[in-house]
């Protein structure tokens, strides 16, 4: 996470270390839905260590005899970590195999059914996490009081410093496709999604400087949580100021593409200005094809709990809705350095 992101809290009260081992570093995926238990897809829930998931794919789909495109995952979980998500395998007639026996370093298939569809991207609602960080220093008393800080309003809802890739090279990337350089699809992909989310931040930085990234201005265009859908601009109502408060919408930030944004009056003024100072990626963006779409501002921790397993080992759970970064949230508490990179 660039160190040059604006805090909402007053910066974070510790520092500390993350993923001094893959286990301090653990995801579990939410679906949202259970599997059919019929159908030409096998439903694996699989737990890998240290392994990237795109590399579980390929590895799942030359067990099964089939080609890398006939698994689907939903999303894409951390590496140097310990995560449970769901693979779909299209085996379209064969049999399955013996899933318990997989020759995979670091991955075990917790438990086989089958399923009538393949996993698409997104299709998940969420992760939960149980994050360990040592080495902590910063009075406890502070720490906690940030906790409940966060539990009560949320964070700023950054696109993480994976998003950029290391030292940003994700963003060097971008430049370079939008200076004409030709890439194969997946280059091109993560280059659009680096400069789309750095445009994304640069609008939400930009609230956060001025307090008012989880409040109401003219022209706000609104998410309801838990979901994509949107409805705005409309007038401010005492309605949309409880929902507000509950977290039950928040507002937007674009994510950038063609055609008109769809926030207008204060909100539009301040996001083109934001935008401006990075105009190549946004001109970029739209002549790759991008439409314009928002994402949350705001992002709520769900069930945020802690431990003090030593006095400087200091245990996190919470959970997050699709699309959203562990870090994002950590980030307002510590000040951490990666122990695994």
């Amino acid at each position: 996470m660039s160190e040059t992101l604006p805090y909402a809290h007053g910066g974070p009260p510790a520092t500390g270390v993350l993923r001094a081992e893959p286990a301090d570093f653990r995801v579990d995926e939410v679906l949202g839905f259970e599997p059919t238990g019929s159908g030409e897809h096998a439903f694996l829930v699989v737990e890998k260590t240290g392994a990237n998931t795109e590399w579980v794919a390929r590895e799942l789909a030359r067990a099964a005899g089939v080609v890398p495109l006939a698994v689907g995952f939903a999303g894409l979980k951390d590496r140097h970590a310990v995560t449970r998500q769901v693979f779909t395998v299209q085996l379209a007639g064969r049999a399955d195999p013996d899933w318990s026996a997989l020759p995979i370093e670091g991955v075990r298939v917790l438990s086989a059914t089958r399923h009538n569809r393949k996993l698409k991207r997104g299709a998940h609602r969420g992760n939960r996490f149980r994050i360990v960080l040592r080495d902590v220093r910063g009075a406890r008393d502070t720490i906690e009081a940030r906790l409940a800080a966060v539990a009560a309003r949320g964070v700023p809802n950054y696109f993480g410093e994976q998003r950029f890739g290391r030292d940003g090279g994700n963003l060097a990337l971008a430049a370079s496709l939008f200076a004409g350089e030709r890439m194969p699809r997946e280059r091109r992909g993560i280059a659009l999604s680096a400069a789309r989310s750095e445009l994304f931040n640069a609008v939400l930085a930009s609230r956060v400087e001025r307090g008012d990234w989880d409040r109401a201005l003219d022209g706000e265009v609104w998410m309801l949580d838990g979901t994509h859908a949107i409805f705005g601009p409309e007038a401010w109502t005492d309605e949309l100021a409880r929902r507000l408060a509950v977290f039950d919408i928040h507002p937007t930030g674009p994510l950038w593409g063609r055609g008109e944004l769809r926030s207008a009056g204060d909100v539009a003024v301040l996001e083109r200005a934001a935008v401006a100072a990075s105009a190549a990626f946004a001109q970029g963006l739209e002549q790759a094809g991008l439409e314009q779409e928002r994402r949350a501002l705001r992002l709520r921790a769900t069930g945020l709990a802690h431990a003090w397993e030593a006095p400087d080992r200091l245990v996190v759970e919470f959970g997050l809705g699709a699309g959203s970064f562990a870090t994002t949230v950590l980030r307002e508490l510590c000040d951490w350095h990666a122990a695994m990179a």
